[in-house]
Parts: C-alpha cells; sequence; structure tokens
C-alpha cells in the first residue's frame, strides 16, 4: 500500500511540474517578462488603443480582447426619465413637472467588449478586422423594467486591407463627416450640443496617404455608406404616407469625403479619453446625399461641410508619457438633414417637407499635469439655423453644454473620474403641452440642467 501511495504521489507532483513552471516568472532579461505596474500606476495606459494591455489569444489568426466595464452614477437637477443614462436630445422645459424633479441614476451601459484580429496578408497588404460592442440597445418593454436592462449593440464591425499608404476599410464604423466626441464623463459625449463625432455607419471606404516630406502628409478618405441621416431611415415606416413624419421609400447611399493635414512637427499629445497620442491635424470633412419620401413632392437633401483640428499645444516629452502635456481639439459644421448634427431631420408641412438645416461646434482642451492625472474642460453648441423654416411647435434653437472633469488611473486598470456639465436647451414657437407629465408642459422657453457625475472604469 505505501509503495502504491508514494508511486501515485511522484505521478501527481509529476503532473504539477508545468503548472507550477507556467506560473513562476521568466528570467531576468527575458522578452517575455510582464509589465509591473504596482509601483508605477498606469504605465501600460497610453499610448495605444484602451492601453497597451491587450496580448494575442487563442484563435485561427492572432487575436486581442479588450475593451472596459464602466459603472456610471450621476445627479441631474431635472428628470430626465428612464434613459438618464445618456442624456436626451433636449432638457425638459423649467416649467414642466420632469424640469421641476431631480433624478439619481445608476447604469453600466457604457462598457465595452472588443476583439482585433490581425490574420494573413493579401496582395502585399496586412489585413485585420475589429469587432465592437457596447450595452446600450433600447429594450421596449413597457410590461416591465425590462427597459433597464443591458443589452449588446454593435459599434464597429469592418475589415481593412493596408498597404501602408493606401488602406481599403468595409463594414461598419464611423462615418468621416464627424470626428469630435467631446471628452466627457457623459455617455453622450456631449454629441447632442455640437460635438458631433459622425454616426456609425455600414460603408465602403478607400484612404490614402500623400507623404509631403517626413513629418507631413495629407490623407485622403472618400467612403460610400448607408446613410442614417433621417429617422424614417431607421425605422423603415415612421408614420402614414405624406404625414410630417414622412415615409420612407427606402434609403440611398450617400457620401462622405475627408482630407486632413497631418504634422509630426509639434509633437504629439493625447486625445479622447487619454488613450492615444496623436500630431497635429487640420482639415476639411463632407457629406452629400438625397432620400424619397412617400407622398413629398420633391426628394430630400442631405449634406453637411466641418472643419476639425487637433493641436498638441504642449508636446509629450518622449512622445510617450503624457505627464505635462496641453491638448486643444475643436470642431465646427454646418449640415442639413444629418441625424445628430442637426435638431430635426426635416421641416414643412404634409407633402411640402424640406431638410431641417442648423450649425454646430465643439471644442475642449485635454491637460495631464502628471501621467496618471487628467483634466479637461469643454464647451459645445447645436443651433437650428434658419429659424423661420422650423414652423412647429415647441422646437429645439439650440442645445449646449459646459463641462469640466478629472480623471485619476490608479494602475493600469482601474479609473476613477468626477465631472461637472451644464445642459441648457432654448425652445422657440414655445407651446403649452397639457399632458400629465409631459417634459413640454408649460409656457417656459428654456430647460436647463446641473449634473453631476461620478464614474469607475476597469480596463482590460
Amino acid at each position: 500500500m505505501k509503495k502504491r501511495l508514494s508511486t501515485l504521489l511522484a505521478a501527481a507532483l509529476l503532473a504539477a511540474t508545468p503548472a507550477m513552471a507556467a506560473d513562476a516568472p521568466p528570467a531576468n532579461g527575458s522578452a517575455q517578462i510582464p509589465f509591473n505596474c504596482d509601483f508605477e500606476p498606469a504605465c501600460e495606459v497610453a499610448p495605444g488603443y484602451y492601453g497597451n494591455i491587450s496580448a494575442p489569444a487563442s484563435s485561427k489568426f492572432n487575436l486581442s480582447i479588450g475593451g472596459f466595464i464602466k459603472l456610471d452614477s450621476a445627479y441631474y437637477s431635472t428628470n430626465f426619465g428612464p434613459t438618464a443614462y445618456f442624456t436626451p436630445t433636449n432638457v425638459p422645459k423649467n416649467s414642466s413637472t420632469a424640469g421641476q424633479k431631480d433624478q439619481t441614476i445608476f447604469s453600466v451601459k457604457q462598457s465595452r467588449l472588443w476583439f482585433k484580429a490581425s490574420g494573413p496578408t493579401l496582395l502585399g497588404a496586412k489585413t485585420n478586422g475589429y469587432l465592437e460592442f457596447d450595452f446600450s440597445n433600447s429594450n421596449t418593454d413597457t410590461t416591465s423594467s425590462g427597459n433597464l436592462n443591458a443589452t449588446p449593440r454593435l459599434r464597429h464591425a469592418y475589415g481593412n486591407l493596408d498597404w501602408g499608404n493606401t488602406q481599403v476599410l468595409f463594414g461598419q464604423t464611423s462615418d468621416l463627416f464627424g470626428i469630435i466626441s467631446g471628452n466627457t464623463i457623459d455617455f453622450n459625449s456631449g454629441s447632442q450640443a455640437g460635438f458631433f463625432g459622425g454616426t456609425r455607419n455600414p460603408q465602403l471606404r478607400l484612404t490614402q496617404r500623400l507623404n509631403l516630406n517626413k513629418d507631413n502628409s495629407i490623407n485622403f478618405s472618400v467612403a460610400v455608406q448607408q446613410p442614417y441621416q433621417s429617422n424614417f431611415n431607421n425605422n423603415g415606416t415612421n408614420g402614414a404616407p405624406g404625414s410630417t413624419a414622412g415615409d420612407s421609400w427606402g434609403a440611398k447611399p450617400n457620401v462622405t469625403a475627408q482630407a486632413l493635414f497631418i504634422s509630426k512637427a509639434l509633437g504629439v499629445s493625447p486625445g479622447y479619453y487619454g488613450q492615444s497620442l496623436k500630431n497635429f491635424t487640420a482639415g476639411f470633412t463632407g457629406l452629400v446625399g438625397n432620400q424619397e419620401v412617400a407622398g413629398n413632392n420633391k426628394s430630400l437633401d442631405s449634406w453637411g461641410a466641418s472643419f476639425y483640428t487637433f493641436v498638441p499645444i504642449i508636446s509629450s516629452a518622449d512622445g510617450r508619457s503624457r505627464a505635462n502635456t496641453l491638448t486643444f481639439e475643436g470642431q465646427a459644421y454646418l449640415a442639413a438633414n444629418v441625424n445628430g448634427a442637426t435638431a430635426a431631420q426635416y421641416v414643412g408641412t404634409a407633402g411640402k417637407l424640406q431638410e431641417a438645416r442648423g450649425f454646430g461646434f465643439g471644442t475642449h482642451v485635454i491637460y495631464y499635469p502628471i501621467q496618471n492625472l487628467g483634466l479637461s474642460a469643454g464647451y459645445g453648441r447645436r443651433q437650428a439655423s434658419p429659424t423661420s423654416d422650423y414652423k412647429f411647435n415647441n422646437y429645439e434653437r439650440y442645445n449646449e453644454t459646459y463641462f469640466a472633469n478629472a480623471s485619476y488611473d490608479l494602475n493600469a486598470a482601474v479609473r476613477v473620474a468626477a465631472e461637472y456639465q451644464r445642459f441648457e436647451t432654448k425652445y422657440g414657437n414655445v407651446t403649452n403641452v397639457t399632458t400629465a407629465g409631459s417634459p413640454l408642459g408649460g409656457l417656459s422657453s428654456t430647460g436647463f440642467a446641473n449634473i453631476g457625475r461620478f464614474a469607475l472604469y476597469y480596463f482590460f
């Protein structure tokens, strides 16, 4: 019996040896030594997409997995209703029932999960793919609390062929017209108030880089995409034919284009979320398209033009560190019938609908006094213009936002952040809406909210 037990014990120790060896740290000098952030918080966070903390995983090709978990908490001086985790288009009127109540929310819907694949070359091009989800799909179940559940939503899904100076992308990603997202803790990133980061569209895109010299280049991009510029494109049918709600005959592809000058002369500084360091960038973007609407006497045009710039005012000392860097980023645009960029998609009466026009601008500064502490402040505004086109009641004349926030990386994974934001909506053609609890109740022409936020992140 003793001999049998000894044999079994020896076999168990031999079986455990590889596992114990795998847990042991590699020898000094080995390329396999992992980062140790115990004494240098956030040493892996920047530069890189969500930080340089991804590694190949088992797949047909090299696969990286990452994302973040985010807990949002916020206090609103106005009640935005059940979708308050994602600041709605308009602030309820001060005179409404909702405008006279406050609100506190918790949400995890901005949490994200992404997969990046690197595959074999094709005709000399590197191939890669990207797939990303968040959890902010709407749930219209009104018979339970299901509308508060977090369900997956596709953000990006594309393949890319990269020849260095030439790239071909196919799939769904952000369009070329909108570039800037406000550096807020708010899930909305100021998108309803001038910070137009574009919509995510199925598209086919060609990008060509023209190198002027070793420091300067121009990137030209053009894409054919499924338009999401109007509400009734999204829903297929939204109202009876000939009604002011419109009735789509099916979306037609539109075209977006972009020309950006990029210079290394000013060095690099951190951008949105402090995730990646960018060079000086300035240029123009555009969008054109149109759409037939049942019962209307003409098609609705869609167009937009914008100017964007990113300026490393104080650049990174070594091209990697965020410490003592200062960034300015801004964008201004004119648009018609572009979802998110304009306050409405169409104006007019049944059978005589026309595209709604407007303008917007957003700007912010991002300052890192030390590697792990980020400070940001910004202002954005979206406005209907000309207002004479807007004949309907309680239309949005403008939305504007001010914000200031601070974030601190405790280590490569955990971030804490706090923010103050003021959001204001000015209404036109004001009338009283008598529906009980309506955010448009009363004759006030203004709605404003003071907002305090706190968030915890876990990047992986």
